[in-house]
């Protein structure tokens, strides 16, 4: 009896150290999972937090882009117009060119008949100087 009482004793102690080891191992176990949960979540916070900077990046990349895209527009209304206004002021320099045209053949014309009436006026001249050169010769020799 004294022999089991011992055995018994002994299967007891070395269950006991069993469960000390089995707890120490289990309370090792935890404490690792608690650290592992928390990288885990550290690493959650992080990546939301990118996932909401990208986000905020997107939105405010999209509100660029339409703020562009507005101006966009805008520059090629703008560009239109001037368009417009450039067509507008080729057809007046044209219509102007054409005027400058006119007025210079017109000038032409002008100079022209100037010319002829000069011509004929200086023709006219040489004949009465010619005239009164004969009259004051003639008017001479009667006196």
């Amino acid at each position: 009896v004294a022999m089991e009482t011992m055995s018994l004793e002994h299967q007891i102690q070395s269950v006991q150290r069993h469960i000390a080891f089995l707890k120490k191992e289990q309370m090792e176990l935890l404490h690792d999972l608690h650290l592992e949960i928390l990288r885990l979540q550290k690493h959650c916070s992080e990546l939301t937090h990118d996932l909401e900077m990208k986000e905020l990046e997107a939105r405010q990349q999209d509100v660029l882009d339409r703020e562009l895209e507005e101006k966009c527009r805008a520059m090629e209304a703008q560009l239109q117009e001037k368009e417009k206004d450039n067509l507008e002021l080729r057809k007046e320099l044209q219509h102007k060119e054409t005027l400058v045209a006119a007025l210079r053949s017109s000038l032409r014309t002008k100079e022209r008949r100037f010319l002829e009436e000069l011509k004929r006026r200086s023709h006219r001249v040489t004949i009465l100087d010619t005239e009164l050169q004969k009259q004051t010769e003639a008017a001479a020799y009667l006196s």
